[in-house]
């Protein structure tokens, strides 16, 4: 069953639609087919036609474009790398949990880590025309309601007090911190042997 009347709900009124998530079943095959598996399409497929059409434009100097090739791999590894994240944090979550005396069910875990995801899956549309000031502005916004979510949904969703979901809140932050600067550097070491992209001419 799809779940992606839950997106406009994140965006507008957070804590209801928490209570409404609450609610139902969340089992993992839905949460992944019916919402994660297709918002996670967004960031790839805007970010592959807007390397190869538009390009990348800083400044005023000259738009550079990536090949259809390069794109597209890149848009793959983009892809396994937010639905990974995705469950990654799910398990983040549960081993969190134990310390803090959650809820330890992994659907409503896993769910947790999809929908405090929301804005991330969003805000990839604004790779359709790649400006960098502009992504790294309405980027840092929807990162900073992907804060908010998680810091609204884990007492909610993880049946535990605002000051525990609070602690378990920042501790996954500081997780997720971690996690983005790993990412960055093999990133930048996949570069360093070959992995680097193809611009056109």
């Amino acid at each position: 069953m799809l779940k992606l009347s839950h997106a406009l709900g994140l965006m507008i009124h957070p804590k209801l639609e928490w209570a409404k998530i609450r609610q139902e079943a969340n089992e993992i095959p839905s949460i992944l087919f019916g919402y994660v598996f297709i918002l996670a399409l967004i960031g790839p497929l805007a970010g592959y036609y807007g390397t190869t059409t538009s390009g990348w434009q800083i400044g005023g100097r000259e738009a550079v474009k990536l090949t259809a090739d390069s794109a597209m791999t890149i848009a793959v590894l983009y892809y396994v790398v937010i639905v990974s994240g995705v469950v990654g944090l799910g398990l983040m979550v549960r081993w969190m949990c134990k310390t803090y005396g959650g809820n330890t069910s992994l659907n409503r875990c896993i769910a947790l880590s999809a929908y405090v995801s929301t804005p991330i899956f969003l805000v990839g549309i604004v790779e359709l025309y790649p400006v960098l000031w502009v992504n790294l502005l309405i980027g840092l916004l929807a990162l900073a309601h992907t804060v908010y979510l998680l810091y609204s949904g884990v007492p909610i969703l993880m049946d535990i007090s605002e000051d525990k979901g609070f602690l378990m809140s920042s501790a996954l932050l500081a997780l997720g911190m971690v996690a983005l600067v790993s990412m960055l550097a093999v990133t930048a070491l996949m570069w360093g042997f070959g992995f680097e992209p193809n611009f056109t001419n």
